[in-house]
């Protein structure tokens, strides 16, 4: 009946760790999301520093899943390449051994379960009653007592557990008995889907005595491949660079764990010394810190090589003419984090305005090419429809004015595209603009323009090239008007050639509008910068 109690006083203590990690985990996130993604975006310049920002940034919110998925968001956008990616992973499996410390040092140490008590309390007042930072504040000091209560429960279990689980109850000595505990640690680590959970549960039952510190320290290998099996899940189905980031996972944490068992065994002595000076509960988080920094030095040197190999495991979709590789890199997991979500679904747009501009610029080439018009509606309108559901999905918190900026700007743009789609199904205008004298010219240069913007290669969609021109063409187009007027009242054109001048002036005025205005809210949002304030749209 004890045995039966402090089980259950064990599973409750790992769901309240599970519980406070969660509510921690994403109040951080929510407090210091844009930091961290523009400290990613900045500072990831080489692989190593991917390594440094990667392990910054996990310690800091306390969770490697939320680096990968901002990583993932920057690949897509084309602010990170592949390799600098795969610095933050190994980055961010040396930043999600940071909770073991905590544990650790905080947890065990100092012994802050009965501190945790009253102090839940307070935070939770501060998350019931405030609004805002103070309200997320709340929500990580709320995340932390529970974390402590959780460990202090789990403890307890423990304790009651000490006739019926000891090292001799579990796998021992030899290959084979150190690889059933790291499968032990691994099936532990998917059942929770939390590598800091599996690892709280280890330092438990080290500390009172239910295992030996060899044994953990072989479960500890086993969780640290078992981390990358929610990873691997959410990837199925998922976008190219998220199937590529999750082999790359799998691949590192597996090399990683390779190498973590000879250092095992012929450092055992050493660390065993460790052991007896720091604690064996110290000791087999240093272990599991060590192993992960010796790992990412050791793949660092092939970090381009490497890259490459997995690029080629998992090629690019050869679709990226249709509407399907227009908006591969919209992936349903970035939704967990706003930024990286917007990230996806400003590349995925950036990549439709361009197919729009380079077909339409075509047309209006001094040779026109109206292929690519053509093509227009079964390309461009089925990607914008995807990119519109996808932004709609894409979950705000509250007291984020630079990221709702960034979402208005979003819609600013499919918007304005939209209507652009709509415009250009009366391709027939184009005929009627190049035959006309007084408008070919200015037709041909937002060609030129369009197709300058439509090219990868250049930062951003010219926005103020566009908007200088779509300005001329205004004004052109309002004195052309009147000429035209005036040519049809003393009976120089037809009464039907004048409706379809008018009609081909007014078309080209509001296509260039659209156009000035596509790329100007883009211009806003930046990567992750913070959109800045936006201008009115055309009048329709």
């Amino acid at each position: 009946m004890e045995m039966t109690g402090g089980l259950a006083v064990i599973l409750g203590g790992i769901g309240m760790f599970l519980f406070g990690m969660k509510i921690m985990t994403e109040a951080l996130r929510e407090a210091a999301g844009a930091r961290l993604r523009q400290l990613l975006a900045r500072f990831t310049t080489t692989p190593l520093a991917g390594v440094l920002t990667g392990t910054a940034a996990t310690a800091v919110v306390q969770s490697s899943s939320a680096t990968t998925v901002m990583t993932i968001g920057f690949v897509g956008a084309g602010l990170l390449t592949f390799p600098q990616a795969l610095g933050v992973i190994y980055g961010a499996n040396i930043g999600t051994t940071v909770t073991g410390w905590i544990v650790t040092l905080l947890g065990f140490k100092l012994q802050l379960g009965s501190v945790a008590l009253p102090a839940l309390f307070g935070a939770s007042l501060l998350t019931l009653l405030a609004q805002g930072g103070w309200a997320r504040t709340g929500r990580v000091a709320a995340g932390l007592c529970l974390l402590f209560i959780g460990l202090d429960m789990m403890q307890t279990g423990a304790a009651g557990f000490g006739a019926w689980l000891t090292p001799q109850t579990l796998p021992q000595g030899g290959v084979w008995g150190d690889l059933q505990l790291m499968l032990l640690g691994l099936a532990v680590t998917v059942v929770m889907q939390s590598s800091s959970a599996a690892m709280a549960v280890a330092l438990v039952l080290l500390g009172a005595g239910g295992i030996s510190f060899e044994q953990a320290a072989a479960m500890v290998i086993g969780m640290n491949l078992g981390t990358t099996i929610t990873a691997v899940l959410a990837s199925l189905g998922g976008s190219v660079t998220m199937r590529q980031t999750a082999l790359a996972n799998v691949l590192f944490n597996l090399g990683t764990a390779i190498l973590a068992y000879p250092l095992l065994v012929f450092t055992g002595t050493v660390l065993t010394q460790v052991a007896d000076r720091v604690g064996e509960t110290t000791a087999l988080v240093l272990f599991h810190t060590g192993f992960n920094v010796v790992g990412a030095l050791i793949f660092l040197p092939f970090t381009a090589r490497f890259a490459l190999w997995v690029e080629k495991v998992v090629p690019e979709r050869p679709d990226g003419a249709l509407a399907g590789g227009l908006v591969a890199d919209l992936d349903p997991a970035l939704l967990k984090d706003e930024g990286a979500a917007m990230d996806a679904a400003q590349a995925a747009f950036g990549r439709v305005a361009r197919h729009v501009f380079s077909a339409l610029g075509r047309a209006l080439a001094p040779v026109p090419d109206m292929r690519g018009l053509a093509t227009i509606e079964e390309v461009a309108r089925p990607a914008l429809i995807e990119i519109e559901h996808y932004i709609t999905r894409i979950n705000l918190p509250e007291g984020k004015p630079a990221e709702r900026d960034r979402y208005a700007a979003l819609l600013h743009q499919t918007d304005h595209l939209a209507r652009l789609l709509k415009r250009l199904e009366r391709r027939s205008m184009v005929a009627v603009l190049l035959d006309d004298p007084g408008l070919s010219r200015l037709s041909r240069a937002l060609g030129a323009t369009l197709r300058r913007a439509a090219d990868p290669a250049r930062d951003g969609l010219e926005a103020a090239r566009l908007a200088r021109l779509s300005d001329r063409i205004e004004a052109r187009t309002r004195r052309h008007r009147r000429a035209t007027l005036l040519h049809e009242h003393v009976g120089l054109i037809s009464v039907a050639e004048m409706f379809d001048r008018t009609d081909a002036m007014r078309w080209l005025r509001r296509v260039a509008e659209h156009a000035a205005r596509i790329a100007h809210y883009s211009a806003t949002v930046p990567g992750i910068k913070a959109a800045a304030p936006v201008a009115p749209g055309p009048r329709d």
